[in-house]
């Protein structure tokens, strides 16, 4: 991928930190005594519902927002400090942050000689997120996709040892998303700290191997892909068999709850499949069907952020009393 392809980023400790970090806006704290780190070498999410606090935080690790109190840092010290700091951090904020009449080229360049980067440095990071054939035209004129593609190419610019993107997959189509699932877990395999912000746990469990999960500006979990994957597992087991009542009588105790879904299908909850199905294999009763009912990761991250949703819609069941009413 880069110029030089064995090139890698041995670390010992965690290259992004932030301690009791807080930002206020008069009365309205946006984050709130927020502590966590991001590790090298991986691939991590941060993730909330909008309204979070997950672009503020990012623009505090950045310098682009002062903290009201607390500290993020970058390599130990803050991203201000840093003599070259697009070399040591690469990130996306706001794609559309680009003159409409400058080219990909030329908007690249400037921040080359900027930062004190080799300008032979645009052609490889165009050519990297597929505008190479594209470098001259004016950006006013691109479409979304190729605007965050463009923001992507800004951020791999000085070859970062951090790479900090917001939403990156916001205008991409199908491929896109793909190829930057994949760039940012080469990027990982390098030994480079990658942090992602979102809010679409559906892409996010596909991509990152750890998750800092926060709402109304707080932390609610620091958790790797693992862990979070076991709070989704064992929630219900689906089961079809003969003698079904006599089945559920012998299922029923403490902790163990049973739904009849229909005549022939219960849904219990408190036993796994493997307890199940011994139950039934002792009682001489026939199993039809054994369907263990997980949750997704996307269904674990709505229970924990469920409290932190700014905005509620209600559902069709909810308003059908007041659609009702309406045409009478």
């Amino acid at each position: 991928m880069w110029d030089d392809p064995k090139r890698v980023f041995p670390h010992d400790g965690s290259m992004i930190n932030v301690t009791n970090l807080t930002k206020a806006y008069g009365d309205t704290t946006v984050v709130d005594d927020l502590t966590f780190t991001v590790q090298p070498g991986i691939v991590t999410g941060f993730l909330g519902p909008n309204g979070a606090g997950k672009s503020t935080t990012m623009r505090m690790i950045l310098g682009l927002d002062a903290p009201t109190s607390g500290t993020a840092t970058v390599k130990g010290k803050a991203l201000t400090q840093h003599g070259r700091p697009l070399t040591v951090i690469g990130s996306l904020m706001d794609a559309g942050a680009v003159h409409p009449t400058r080219s990909a080229y030329d908007h690249l360049r400037a921040l080359a000689v900027t930062n004190g980067i080799s300008t032979a440095r645009v052609d490889h990071v165009l050519d990297t997120v597929g505008l190479g054939s594209v470098a001259k035209k004016r950006s006013g004129g691109f479409s979304l996709g190729m605007g965050q593609r463009l923001g992507i190419a800004a951020a791999l610019l000085g070859d970062p040892e951090v790479v900090m993107l917001d939403e990156p997959v916001n205008g991409l189509d199908p491929e896109g998303i793909l190829w930057i699932r994949h760039l940012l877990q080469d990027l990982a395999r390098e030994g480079r700290t990658v942090f992602v912000s979102s809010h679409l746990m559906s892409e996010m469990e596909l991509m990152a191997e750890h998750f800092v999960i926060i709402g109304g500006g707080r932390l609610i979990e620091d958790i790797t892909a693992d862990d979070m994957r076991a709070m989704a597992v064992g929630e219900s087991t689906l089961v079809r068999a003969d003698r079904l009542d006599d089945l559920v009588s012998h299922l029923r105790g403490d902790g163990v709850e049973i739904v009849s879904s229909d005549r022939e299908t219960i849904e219990v909850s408190g036993l796994d499949a493997a307890a199940i199905g011994r139950i039934a294999v002792d009682q001489g009763i026939a199993l039809r069907s054994l369907i263990p009912e997980s949750r997704t990761l996307e269904d674990v991250f709505m229970t924990l952020t469920a409290d932190s949703v700014q905005y509620q819609a209600s559902t069709p069941s909810d308003r059908s009393g007041e659609l009702v009413g309406a045409s009478q």
